[in-house]
């Protein structure tokens, strides 16, 4: 059954495809050539052809740039990732990899004469080096079991790399004289995390020497510890750092198992001194999420990330500085009323660049530790994603609702940038996107909110528009200038509806208090939010009001789930992707636990917990009754966070009730949808749907 789905979808794809891709294609790599279009009009074919840029640092000496491009081949279901160099004065692009599998994890070494990846070309996942051309590409780990991340220390004496180590039982250790059986014994929650089941193994940091360009196993020092770092499932080795001497590395770690860390986001940072093998838990007594370090350049200084509460996922992110030498720590954003992340600092030590999400948009910030000021260096409709010297200016990545990420160079002073890569230029300049525009509107409690408008391409005012509600989720998620391969903006614009995303109550960028809010309120003033923004939007005169559709995913799924009931007439078709639809089935089945206790306010069975009991009223189950409107369910197998039954569980209960409904069941697909033939499938059936009804 597989098989004939994987055939079909390809010949669907083939059958219906709007553009003409060519490629290169030999024996070891996938190089596409730039499609050319049939029309002006982004399609999903289209969408799946940017690529995907990421990785992007400069080399010790100041001179060059690397990053890396991943391109999706549709017709094989997978992608190609290959290493760039491109000069910081500007200049042609170079790739320098040629490889049938994936490089990643790409690093200058420090004496910048070498460049370090990871790659599988040699049968398990091993780090080689190049020359910065490319050339003399040589492998340089032979260790059993792989590597999944490394960094160079700075004096390029030793490595740490990252491995998956095996500490737990499984159902064949316990009972060996039964190879075929095929179960799990569970004791404890937290056995499963995002999209996979927990596989008896712990992500672990191991430092070994680096002696003439080869290195060898090396020390675990995490060694017997049953806990990951990076923390699973999103962390990185941007959780790991050396200090600049090369005798101390910061990593993140929730030492936490079980019940213990499903109800806990109290990760720390720790500090292991590689002459004594000790290790201290730096910011023992501080109860949120601490993560990602960063040395200041001559060592003194350790800045990092900083949540105040434990088990609150969305407080707010602080910028923590310590003096490693009193132990004393301060938070610099006391008195800014935003997040701060992507920590880097200024070569002189004097200032760290952050970026922080401000009005919906997310820009780069410079704290100047002598007078504690924080200064706001960019301003435009965009989203930085990082920041970092180069030079005397700032090597950035930037993103919008209307360009995938390329790499710009930011004046540290003025905030002007000029673009350096140009990966999808070829894609950009063939498509007519849709005229983006923040409105601000009056909620019902007389507060201010940005919304985001997008027209179509080739907008005509004097035209009607079907026009759709994008509910975000989070459920603290920003509405910011982002560029998804599914939620895609320009892609709704194109297919000739008008967008409505408006930044409700619960998203970041206004302030705490705004941000808070949506906690144990789930059905109150967001939802009114989310209806002011749609009313007001109903009554231009190019927006026709008797075709309404209302879409989202995750906490966005909910929020189309409760206006199902809820939506007094106004809509005619919903989609709701991975969307909560039984609050209490949710509460004991989602894997983090924390993230529903501090949102509900509690357990359900707690009929004295005021707050909770007012959460759980607000479940999409109880207004059942009141459905009666076209409805979409998209919903992934392998989604942990909100688990698949909660998918099924609208459907049948939609189906029961007689509404028009469809479901959208994704089997290999968690909260997201990853594949690419899947992805192309996701939007074709989505606009089917709205077509279907709204047009």
């Amino acid at each position: 059954m597989k098989k004939i789905a994987l055939v079909f979808l390809a010949a669907l794809f083939l059958a219906s495809c709007t553009q003409k891709q060519t490629s290169v294609q030999t024996a070891s790599n996938y190089v596409p050539e730039t499609p050319q279009l049939n029309s002006d009009i982004m399609t999903p074919e289209v969408l799946w052809s940017f690529g995907r840029l990421g990785g992007a640092q400069v080399s010790p000496d100041g001179n060059t740039v690397l990053y890396t491009v991943s391109y999706y081949n549709i017709e094989e279901n997978k992608s190609y990732r290959d290493i760039y160099t491109i000069p910081v004065a500007g200049g042609e692009a170079t790739n320098i990899t040629n490889s049938a599998t994936n490089e990643f994890n790409a690093l200058w070494r420090p004496d910048g004469k070498k460049i370090g990846y990871l790659s599988g070309k040699s049968g398990s996942v091993q780090l080689w080096e190049m020359n910065p051309d490319g050339s003399a590409d040589k492998q340089v780990s032979e260790i059993e079991g792989g590597l999944t991340g490394f960094s160079y220390s700075p004096d390029q004496s030793k490595i740490y790399y990252l491995q998956a180590v095996k500490l737990d039982d499984d159902i064949h250790d316990l009972f060996p004289d039964l190879p075929k059986a095929n179960a799990r014994i569970e004791n404890d929650i937290m056995y499963r995390h995002w999209d996979t089941w927990h596989d008896y193994t712990y992500n672990h940091i191991f430092v070994t020497d680096y002696v003439k360009g080869k290195v060898s196993a090396g020390t675990d020092i995490l060694e017997g510890e049953r806990f990951d770092s990076p923390m699973k499932p999103f962390g990185g080795t941007e959780q790991i750092v050396w200090s600049p001497n090369g005798k101390t590395l910061a990593y993140t770690c929730k030492k936490k198992v079980g019940k213990e860390y499903a109800v806990s986001t109290n990760s720390e940072i720790y500090l292991y001194n590689l002459e004594t093998g000790k290790t201290i838990n730096f910011t023992s007594g501080m109860m949120g999420y601490d993560q990602n370090p960063v040395f200041s350049p001559d060592g003194k200084l350790l800045a990092w990330e900083s949540m105040e509460r434990d088990g609150y996922e969305a407080d707010k992110n602080r910028l923590f500085v310590a003096d490693l030498e009193t132990g004393e720590k301060k938070d610099y954003t006391e008195k800014f009323d935003q997040n701060a992340a992507g920590l880097s600092w200024s070569a002189d030590g004097k200032s760290i660049y952050f970026i922080s999400d401000i009005h919906a948009t997310d820009e780069i910030y410079r704290l100047d530790l002598a007078d504690n000021s924080i200064v706001r260096l960019t301003d435009g409709v965009h989203n930085y994603q990082s920041a970092t010297p180069a030079g005397d200016k700032l090597l950035a990545q930037k993103v919008s609702m209307s360009q995938p990420s390329e790499l710009y160079l930011v004046d540290p002073i003025t905030g002007k940038d000029e673009s350096l890569t140009s990966v999808n230029k070829g894609i950009l300049d063939q498509l007519t996107m849709g005229k983006v525009e923040k409105r601000w509107m009056k909620t019902t409690d007389n507060k201010d909110m940005a919304v985001w408008v997008i027209y179509p391409p080739h907008f005509d005012p004097n035209k009607k528009y079907p026009t759709l509600l994008y509910n975000q989720g989070g459920p603290q998620g920003t509405v910011s200038q982002f560029w998804s391969y599914r939620w895609n903006f320009q892609m709704m614009a194109a297919n000739d509806y008008i967008i409505v995303a408006p930044n409700r109550r619960g998203l970041p960028g206004f302030g705490q208090e705004w941000n808070e809010q949506i906690s144990k309120d789930y059905g109150g003033q967001n939802i009114q939010d989310l209806l002011t923004s749609i009313d007001e939007m109903a009554k231009e005169p190019f927006v026709d009001e008797t075709k309404l559709g209302a879409v989202g995913a995750s906490y966005g799924g909910f929020s189309v789930l409760y206006l199902a009931g809820n939506h007094e007439k106004r809509f005619k078709a919903f989609i709701a992707h991975d969307g909560i639809f039984n609050f209490e089935h949710m509460y004991t089945s989602t894997e983090e636990m924390w993230f529903v206790n501090f949102d509900y306010g509690g357990a359900y069975w707690d009929k004295t917990n005021a707050a909770a009991q007012r959460s759980y009223s607000f479940s999409p189950h109880k207004y059942v009754q009141n459905w009666d409107t076209p409805i979409l369910i998209v919903q992934g197998e392998k989604d942990y966070r909100v688990p698949s039954e909660q998918g099924m569980a609208a459907f049948n209960a939609a189906v029961l009730r007689g509404v028009p409904a469809q479901m959208l069941y994704l089997p290999e697909e968690n909260h997201w949808v990853l594949q690419p033939q899947n992805g192309i499938l996701w939007q074709r059936v989505f606009f089917n749907w709205l077509d279907k009804w709204l047009k």
